[in-house]
């Protein structure tokens, strides 16, 4: 009975990660635990109109695209949410390493693994070129390097290395991340894709469809963070540290006063430029999740703006007690 349960479970996974709109045609749905601000909510499509921001974007040949934004207030008792087609998926770009390194840090919990382990990289994984930040002194990972999960984690992370992203989804494994991802109520996140060409892809993934997310589960996921209940307290608190060495600062942290400290995980690919992360300058507290569908020298301008409009909002917010 068990195995038939779980070949039923499988098959399941497999359909859900092959088609795409069946995934998609499943409403995000927010949590009960968040107060839906409607004010917020306003505030923010204003914003949005105000940058030019909210309207259909053409993205080539994946059609017509909309920005995805959802910033969760954590200033008063309880978190409230609000948004700009919160629930619209879209393509996350790096953005989704987060939801990998997740996985990889739940089975260091589990004594599955150590940090410390050592791993070798092997072709195709080696996929970058050129370096993410190109200001980083980390050496590009290429076939036959030994190094630590440790280093990968990091390196996926704050570097945003699409080689050592390949790297820890072998070591998670896409099964493992998307029942976790599931486990949190994030249909249709499901990570499907490595940082590589189709024809260098696994076989069974070299034709399924690319990996999307939106602004609400991204959201969702840093305020579990936030709260220390992402899979556990000591995955959480290591995910935090390796959010805040993220050396990208290019996007929203641009707009934050120098005091604010800022938890993000990026992600640029052609027509779509994303930050998502946990703002606090000690006084004021909020999450912001925003993907872009456009080119990331025409939206970082736009962003750096965004993100001091909605700084600016939440200290608004503050002093009226809301």
């Amino acid at each position: 009975m068990k195995k038939s349960l779980f070949a039923t479970a499988a098959i399941t996974m497999l359909f859900i990660m092959s088609n795409p709109c069946h995934v998609n045609a499943q409403e995000a749905n927010i949590p009960p635990y968040y107060v839906q601000d409607k004010g917020l909510s306003a505030k923010l499509m204003d914003i949005t109109e105000g940058l030019g921001l909210n309207k259909d974007f053409d993205v080539g040949a994946d059609g017509i695209e909309q920005i995805s934004l959802a910033v969760i207030d954590l200033n008063g008792k309880k978190p409230h949410i609000g948004g700009v087609n919160m629930k619209n998926f879209i393509y996350p770009a790096s953005v989704y390493k987060m939801y990998v390194a997740a996985e990889v840090l739940e089975k260091i919990s589990r004594g599955e693994l150590n940090m410390e382990d050592p791993y070798i990289v092997r072709s195709p994984n080696d996929a970058d070129k050129t370096k993410e930040i190109r200001f980083d002194p980390r050496p590009l990972l290429k076939d036959g390097d030994t190094v630590t999960v440790n280093y990968l984690l990091d390196l996926m992370i704050t570097r945003s290395d699409n080689s050592a992203a390949n790297c820890m989804i072998d070591i998670a494994g896409r099964p493992a991340i998307n029942a976790m991802i599931h486990k949190n109520g994030w249909y249709g996140s499901e990570v499907t894709r490595k940082f590589l060409k189709r024809k260098y892809e696994d076989p069974g993934y070299d034709t399924i469809r690319g990996t999307e997310t939106c602004a609400l589960h991204a959201a969702d996921y840093m305020y579990k963070v936030y709260t220390n209940t992402l899979v556990n307290p000591w995955v959480s608190m290591q995910m935090k540290c390796l959010l805040g060495r993220q050396r990208d600062r290019s996007k929203l942290a641009s707009g934050l006063p120098r005091n604010v400290m800022y938890y993000n995980k990026t992600g640029w690919f052609m027509y779509w430029t994303n930050d998502v992360g946990i703002a606090d300058d000690g006084k004021i507290r909020y999450i912001i999740s925003c993907f872009v569908p456009l080119e990331a020298d025409k939206a970082i301008p736009l962003m750096k703006k965004m993100s001091a409009e909605i700084y600016a909002l939440m200290q608004a917010r503050q002093k009226s007690g809301k």
